[in-house]
């Protein structure tokens, strides 16, 4: 449904004979021009807390009665990943954590903190150690709580977005 409604331009490509080939694409700077003027507009928000088994279609579905709105989800809590930008289950999250710091590192300091700040140890001796697992467990949590817009906003939305496209 999303790329449907995004207009077409055409892309010159200079082959290596120097002919000139033209690629019909989709215009996806229309896209940044729909943030900013629609996402900023709206006041009309939900939380809500992801859980290990979500995904934006899961979530697009349970608000909005249809999985095809999950690409709202995603622009309206600027988050374009599907692997980064969302939580990952536990199991996950600890087979990252080995992969990324090496067998037996997991437990072992990112960084000290004092009064929330990111510190060295040796100028702030009493600043608390941050294990790898802790720093990549709390990162993973803080992408749990996402905005919903309101369900009845989104043919509101869905008019702008097709406005602008």
């Amino acid at each position: 449904m999303y790329f449907e409604q995004i207009s077409d331009m055409y892309y010159d490509f200079i082959k290596a004979n120097g002919e000139i080939d033209y690629v019909k694409l989709k215009d996806i700077t229309a896209n940044v021009r729909f943030k900013s003027q629609v996402l900023e507009s709206i006041s009309l928000y939900e939380y809500y807390d992801m859980n290990d088994q979500d995904t934006p279609e899961i979530i697009s579905e349970h608000f909005y009665g249809s999985p095809n709105y999950h690409w709202i989800i995603m622009i309206a809590n600027q988050k374009y990943d599907y692997i980064d930008d969302f939580p990952i289950p536990i199991d996950r999250l600890e087979s990252r954590i080995t992969e990324k710091y090496g067998v037996g590192n997991e437990y072992n300091t990112h960084h000290y903190e004092y009064n929330g700040w990111i510190v060295d140890n040796v100028s702030y001796p009493t600043a608390s150690a941050v294990s790898n697992y802790d720093y990549e467990f709390l990162q993973n949590e803080s992408k749990r709580r996402i905005k919903i817009i309101s369900p009845g906003l989104i043919e509101q939305v869905l008019s702008e977005f097709r406005r602008f496209m």
